[in-house]
């Protein structure tokens, strides 16, 4: 079956909770760092998750910590973001992202990451 780069947005009350999916296996370059990135309306985007595919290492942007959980099948090279107790400010689209050459794997600039696909849309209503 045919899927999009990233997966699993929707619309969501506040304090809700949406599983994000992104086909890892698409993209032809180098997968060792992955990271989630979201922009929200009128604002820059930014890097909310990161993670070292060949440990499992993560690290989150403090506005996510203790409530965003980055993760990966590493057999069917898919990545996850599951998001809980989600705010209105969660709000934005969100993209799957690699890193692109030889920056910090975690809080690079978003211009260090790769993104390949159309991104999937988070709404987060209070």
């Amino acid at each position: 079956q045919v899927r999009p780069v990233e997966s699993g947005g929707g619309s969501v009350q506040a304090g809700g909770s949406l599983r994000l999916a992104c086909a890892a296996s698409t993209y032809t370059g180098n997968r060792i760092c992955m990271a989630w990135l979201r922009q929200a309306p009128g604002k820059e985007r930014e890097g909310v998750a990161f993670i070292y595919t060949d440990n499992g290492s993560t690290n989150y942007a403090d506005s996510v910590k203790g409530r965003f959980t980055i993760s990966q099948d590493t057999g069917k090279r898919m990545l996850y973001l599951q998001m809980n107790s989600l705010k209105p400010e969660d709000t934005g689209t969100y993209y799957c992202a690699a890193l692109a050459g030889a920056a910090s794997c975690f809080f690079s600039p978003p211009g260090a990451y790769n993104t390949w696909g159309q991104g999937t849309q988070v709404t987060v209503s209070s």
